[in-house]
């Protein structure tokens, strides 16, 4: 039996954020969805796939991990997502590998993503 996946906790340093932190300098809301779990992943996935410089590295029923690749120094920056098994949210954690500062790139990734999961109905491709 598989262990159950959890979000790697953020560290001090102000370069990650997350949706299960409870400090204000690295708390973000996790995404909402009303579709199945299995349609909310399958559009997570799409929009993963249609950014720049990601790998889906792990894709879990309930747990995906990506790795994001900087443009100019090639920086990789870790972000997990964790659906809640009890509630139609999906956990949200993105951090920085490397260095103390990330002038906001991780939060800013979050906010990208959940622009574009804002935008999409789950019944629009019906």
């Amino acid at each position: 039996m598989a262990a159950t996946r959890k979000l790697t906790p953020c560290p001090d340093s102000p370069n990650c954020v997350s949706s299960l932190a409870s400090d204000p300098d690295h708390r973000v809301e996790p995404l909402r969805y009303e579709a199945s779990q299995s349609e909310a992943k399958e559009r997570l996935l799409q929009i993963l796939q249609g950014l720049n410089r990601v790998t889906i590295v792990v894709n879990e029923p309930r747990y995906i991990y990506a790795e994001f690749r900087s443009t100019v120094f090639g920086f990789v920056d870790d972000v997990e997502f964790l659906f809640a098994e009890s509630e139609p949210v999906i956990h949200v954690r993105s951090a920085s590998r490397v260095g103390y500062y990330d002038f906001g790139a991780n939060r800013s990734r979050v906010e990208q993503i959940r622009t574009a999961w804002s935008q999409h109905s789950f019944h629009d491709d019906r």
